[in-house]
């Protein structure tokens, strides 16, 4: 079983509510669920969407052919027609849309009326719909309710029973008059979590200790502050919105040095104010956590759509030369892992590492059985401060066999901690003795990065062992290469997978260039125009892809594209 429906409609029609409670009570109901959004930068109109997959088996990318499309607006109706299958269904309402549409597919169910006849205002129609999709899937309305006295928890009892009568009476109304549906649910499983990108990286800086988020809001890393934000009294946690970016980087490194694990998050055009404060972490030697969500620029570019533009921006940004690490999650489960590998990192080595999301990945949500915390790296690397207080003299930037120096917390031990963004001695004092600068650039860069490099987990091979295709992605691209890559089902192709960017993993574990050497065809799929991770695998390893599939309009690959590209490539 494997089911696809969209919701269409105007920004402020609620059609995120509509999905979001969908999406839930498929979950509940133990099915494998995969959400994506697309949207305008808009608050009121224009024609957004919500697209639903669900399935008994495990899913990770839209597709394209639609079972269900529920019109919200007329533009819908245009936009989407052609994707729904000849035997799908096409849901609305006249009097909402001002326009009745004939034709098999159409089915006409008054939403504004069933909402307007419970008492309530025309906005319980969105309660209606969800009603009726459920009810043309054959699902029960128990799961729903539940999610609605959530929903609704601080609203009146009159409120809560009007949107349980609507939504009865849109699932008996779609019962009643969707004979011709052919859906028809599977027994049900274990329910599942539902968890999102930008929930997930919030949820990974919370398991790793996370006590200090500074941001400013800019679509799309403003849902991991958001997240956040929203359980900072339970956790503990200061979430602080900064006037501009500058701030949010610069609050973040003031309390990363005063002692709490911290982080900071934007977007493209606010990572480039930012950027002074990275070389400033770097010559500090002060760790810091950058969540950086990408979308298309340059300037403001398409600030609601989706890209792989920036991986050269994080990777070159910051004056002079220093050790960074780039981490781009493929999917909410890597992205867990990775934001607390990411603190773990930059704890250990006193280095900038960032997390890599882009709208596309920020706005999915998947379907996960469970959680493992037990493997997250959680040392504590701050210096004890009694054994700091046992030194004659503590120097915060003291060179050692690692590059890594002990770090003292100021105010936590006798001795003053001291810094300076000047080029300075082990002290922390200002210096321009020229043989102390090039001691000082190799103890910040070459040491640290030799055992970085020691950390750095190989790429996902999934397919042949001995491949004649290999298909290379990266970040959020990563569910739908698998899934077409599965869908072949030729033998003699395989996926590489990189999900730790920078540095590139060593060959110790697994010899991925080798594969890559070996094979016919070598093919990087990327959402840009230049190629960027096909350019830095052949910088750093001499490997040049065959060929390339790109895109640059502002969406996400879907499974039916990729796989005709695919197929006319390999």
């Amino acid at each position: 079983m494997d089911y696809s429906l969209k919701i269409g409609g105007e920004a402020g029609q609620g059609i995120q509510t509509i999905g979001d409670a969908l999406a839930k009570v498929f979950c509940r109901f133990g099915y494998h669920v995969f959400t994506n959004q697309d949207y305008e930068s808009r608050i009121r109109g224009g024609h957004n969407f919500y697209q639903i997959r669900l399935s008994d088996r495990p899913i990770r990318a839209p597709r394209r052919p639609l079972d269900i499309l529920l019109a919200f607006d007329r533009e819908s109706i245009p936009a989407h027609r052609a994707e729904v299958r000849e035997e799908g269904i096409i849901a609305y309402d006249s009097s909402l849309l001002k326009e009745s549409f004939a034709g098999p597919q159409f089915l006409d169910i008054p939403f504004v009326k069933i909402a307007t006849d419970t008492g309530a205002s025309r906005i319980v129609a969105n309660t209606a719909a969800t009603g009726a999709i459920l009810g043309m899937l054959g699902f029960s309305l128990d799961p729903l309710f539940d999610i609605l006295t959530v929903l609704l928890k601080r609203k009146d009892d009159r409120t809560r029973e009007q949107n349980r009568l609507a939504a009865v009476a849109g699932h008996e109304y779609a019962v009643k008059n969707c004979g011709r549906c052919s859906f028809s649910p599977a027994s049900t499983g274990v329910p599942k979590m539902l968890v999102g990108g930008s929930e997930a990286v919030g949820f990974g800086a919370l398991a790793a200790g996370c006590m200090f988020y500074s941001a400013y809001p800019m679509t799309p890393s403003t849902g991991i502050m958001t997240y956040l934000g929203a359980r900072a009294k339970e956790y503990g946690i200061i979430v602080e919105q900064a006037e501009d970016e500058i701030a949010a980087i610069n609050m973040a490194l003031g309390a990363s040095f005063a002692g709490v694990r911290s982080m900071t998050g934007t977007s493209g055009g606010g990572f480039a104010l930012m950027v002074e404060g990275v070389s400033l972490a770097a010559m500090t030697e002060t760790p810091i956590v950058i969540a950086l969500a990408q979308r298309p620029g340059p300037a403001t570019g398409l600030p609601t759509k989706t890209e792989q533009g920036d991986l050269f921006f994080a990777l070159y940004a910051g004056h002079g030369e220093f050790p960074r690490v780039i981490f781009a999650p493929g999917n909410p489960e890597q992205a867990i892992r990775l934001t607390a590998k990411a603190f773990h990192i930059s704890q250990k080595y006193q280095i900038p590492v960032f997390v890599m999301t882009d709208q596309y990945l920020a706005d999915t949500q998947w379907t996960l059985d469970s959680v493992a915390l037990d493997n997250l790296p959680m040392k504590d690397y701050r210096t004890d401060a009694a054994e700091i207080d046992r030194l004659d003299a503590y120097a915060r930037h003291a060179f050692t066999d690692s590059g890594v120096s002990p770090f003292g917390i100021p105010g936590k031990t006798k001795h003053v901690v001291v810094t300076d963004s000047d080029e300075h001695n082990e002290a922390g004092h200002i210096i321009e003795d020229k043989g102390l600068r090039s001691k000082m650039v190799e103890k910040r860069l070459f040491l640290k990065l030799e055992n970085i490099r020691k950390e750095i987990a190989p790429p996902v091979f999934l397919g042949s062992a001995a491949p004649e295709t290999v298909i290379i992605s990266w970040g959020s691209t990563y569910g739908v290469v698998r899934e077409a890559v599965e869908s072949m089902g030729d033998k003699k192709i395989a996926m590489l997978h990189f999900s730790e960017i920078y540095p590139l993993p060593g060959l110790q574990s697994f010899d991925y260039v080798e594969v890559l050497k070996k094979a016919e065809r070598t093919i990087c799929v990327e959402n840009n125009a230049t190629g960027q991770f096909a350019r830095l695998l052949k910088a750093e390893t001499g490997c040049a892809v065959t060929d390339r599939i790109l895109r640059y309009d502002g969406r996400p690959f879907l499974m039916e594209e990729l796989l005709e590209e695919l197929r006319g490539r390999s």
